[in-house]
């Protein structure tokens, strides 16, 4: 996912005023964990603004450092390939997710009902939008606004088809966008994704691993994007997740409970104090929100000047080789974690304390014992294989 507003004229972007940090705030870590320790405040009684849904704050979430901290390094940069979720049920996995979505800056929406983006013609010319945005195109109307990144949650009972798309009824020559191109520059949520059908999970993989996917039906093919942020959760006490599936989550993050009575009790004042007047609860965390946000937009635009040196990267593929694990993303989500955390403490070169910070979260459920059984089986195997060619 590309979350850096397009540059494009033909993109309508509302002005915005400049978000300054909290006093003696440092960080985006230092950040959430200073929204994480205040405590709720009192709410004014008359406050009745229950009917319009407003996410639970991102900083008012009590404890579970690590489940935020992976997630937000995990939106700002993309190529750590997301984040999986790994706990027992309560224990506000969900609810930090759909908070996440305050946090990240506006992106392009097409104003179409194809979908249709400035960038569409920019790269395929004026036959990649449909006739209607070809005119507004050529009339130098916009094709999209800047809006807010929304949270695309994967129904458990989705279908190949509303996943990946099939013929338009109003247009039987087209073939409508499925779940994952609505997910395009969004983030894409998976409950309970260790229940998911086997083929929808192979089609979401696979589109996250490339950013667009190709999808046909009968003489009808389209190309879509699907660039976005996967994030999934999943309760081990309800089944296991398929290795190839666990293997394309970048960070694996656990979210276990939370451990002190005075932990718990604070997270029941704030979950009440939210339920009864959610509008006055989320503006006690509205300075939090708003600087975690430019935060991350200033780790984005720094990551591309975030280095790691030879000695450290080769520090962290030793730790690697020693743990036995096999699958090159173990690397590259390290590397790329640590990179992102460097770039959200503001500095432009990874450090030793960096990579060991995220090596819990990139590589932990990376060993494979089976895999290791069938390797040194196999060394057997071809040791006896050797001795009879040289006897013979």
């Amino acid at each position: 996912m590309s979350a850096e507003p397009n540059s494009s004229p033909l993109v309508e972007e509302p002005g915005g005023e400049p978000v300054r940090l909290p006093a003696g705030i440092r960080s985006l870590k230092e950040l959430a964990e200073r929204a994480t320790g205040r405590p709720a405040e009192p709410v004014n009684e008359e406050d009745a603004g229950l009917a319009e849904p407003l996410a639970f704050p991102f900083a008012a979430i009590v404890g579970q450092q690590e489940m935020k901290l992976g997630l937000l390094l995990a939106v700002i940069n993309p190529a750590v390939g997301g984040a999986l979720l790994i706990g027992p049920r309560g224990t506000a996995k969900t609810t930090a997710v759909r908070g996440l979505v305050d946090l990240l800056p506006k992106v392009p929406r097409s104003l179409c009902f194809y979908g249709c983006l400035p960038e569409d013609v920019e790269q395929g010319g004026i036959d990649a939008v449909c006739p209607d945005c070809a005119r507004k195109y050529a009339e130098g109307k916009p094709l999209a606004v800047l809006d807010r990144v929304r949270l695309v949650e994967l129904p458990l009972n989705a279908r190949l088809d509303d996943v990946l798309g099939q013929p338009d009824h109003r247009n039987p020559r087209r073939i409508r966008k499925g779940i994952l191109a609505q997910a395009d520059r969004n983030i894409l949520y998976i409950d309970e994704v260790n229940l998911l059908q086997d083929e929808v999970a192979d089609a979401i993989l696979d589109a996250a691993a490339q950013g667009h996917y190709t999808v046909r039906r009968g003489a009808l093919t389209a190309t879509y994007r699907a660039r976005f942020v996967l994030v999934g959760s999943m309760n081990p006490e309800e089944g296991p997740l398929r290795p190839q599936i666990l293997d394309r989550f970048g960070l694996r993050l656990w979210v276990p409970g939370l451990k002190t009575p005075e932990e718990r009790l604070e997270a029941y004042r704030r979950a009440q104090a939210y339920r009864e007047h959610p509008h006055q609860f989320v503006a006690q965390y509205a300075e939090e929100t708003a600087a975690l946000q430019a935060e991350i937009q200033a780790a984005r635009q720094r990551l591309s000047q975030v280095t790691i040196s030879d000695e450290i990267a080769s520090l962290g593929a030793r730790w690697v080789s020693q743990l036995g694990i096999a699958s090159l993303r173990a690397e590259i989500t390290l590397f790329e974690a640590a990179r992102a955390l460097a770039a959200a403490d503001a500095r432009t070169e990874v450090t030793l304390d960096d990579l060991r910070q995220v090596v819990p979260l990139a590589l932990r459920f990376r060993r494979s014992a089976f895999m290791q059984d069938y390797a040194a089986q196999r060394e057997e195997e071809d040791q006896l294989l050797t001795k009879i060619i040289q006897q013979n």
